[in-house]
C-alpha cells in the first residue's frame, strides 16, 4: 500500500508539472506568435482606396468596368500607325506582334488565324487588353479616349463596325463578334 501511495503521490507531482510546462511553453508560444504577426504586419505599407483604384481596371465582358471616354475609327488609324504599327504591322498584319486583322473563316482551317476579327469573343476583351498591356513598351499609357479610338479602328478593320463608327462603353458593350458563339461559358468554379 505504501508502494501504491507514494506512485500515486509521484503521479500527481509530475501531472502538476506537466500541466505547469504547458501553460508557461503556451505562453511563450502565443508570444512568439504576437511577435511573429507584429513583424509580418510591418512588411510593406498599407494600400489606400485611392492606390488600389489605379490597380482595379480589369473590364468584364458585358462592359462592366470600361471607363469614360469615346473614340472613333479615323483616330483610332493614327494612333495605331504612331503607336502600334511597329509591332503589328501597318495594317494589322502582324510582324513581332500577333496578326490582328484577318483569318475571318480560318478558324476550322489546317492553318487558323486566331485575330481579333476571327476568333476572340468580346469586344470589350479587346479594350482591356490594349489599355492593360499595350503598347508593349509603355502599357497604360494609353488614356481611355486612345483606348477606345485604338479598339474602334481594330475593330473597322476587320469588318465589325463601319468607317463612321464612334465608340464608348455602351456602343463596345453592344458589338457581337463574329466568333461570340464559338467560345462556351465555363462555371467553376461551380459544378461542371
Amino acid at each position: 500500500m505504501p508502494g501504491l501511495l507514494a506512485a500515486l503521490v509521484v503521479g500527481g507531482l509530475l501531472a502538476g508539472c506537466a500541466s505547469s510546462l504547458d501553460s508557461t511553453h503556451g505562453a511563450q508560444s502565443a508570444a512568439t506568435n504576437a511577435q511573429w504577426r507584429q513583424s509580418v504586419d510591418a512588411i510593406g505599407t498599407p494600400v489606400g482606396e485611392a492606390a488600389l483604384s489605379a490597380w482595379n481596371i480589369d473590364v468584364a465582358p458585358d462592359g462592366r468596368g470600361l471607363p469614360a471616354g469615346t473614340g472613333d475609327v479615323a483616330t483610332g488609324g493614327r494612333i495605331f500607325a504612331a503607336k502600334c504599327a511597329a509591332c503589328h504591322g501597318a495594317k494589322g498584319e502582324g510582324l513581332i506582334g500577333d496578326q490582328l486583322i484577318g483569318g475571318a473563316g480560318t478558324l476550322a482551317s489546317a492553318n487558323p488565324k486566331r485575330t481579333v476579327g476571327s476568333y476572340w469573343p468580346y469586344a470589350t476583351t479587346l479594350f482591356d487588353y490594349i489599355r492593360r498591356a499595350m503598347p508593349y513598351n509603355a502599357p497604360q499609357s494609353l488614356s481611355a479616349d486612345e483606348v477606345y479610338a485604338v479598339s474602334a479602328w481594330i475593330l473597322n478593320r476587320n469588318g465589325i463596325v463601319p468607317d463612321d463608327a464612334r465608340i464608348d462603353a455602351a456602343a463596345l458593350a453592344a458589338i457581337r463578334m463574329p466568333n461570340h458563339a464559338g467560345f462556351v461559358p465555363d462555371p467553376r468554379p461551380g459544378r461542371l
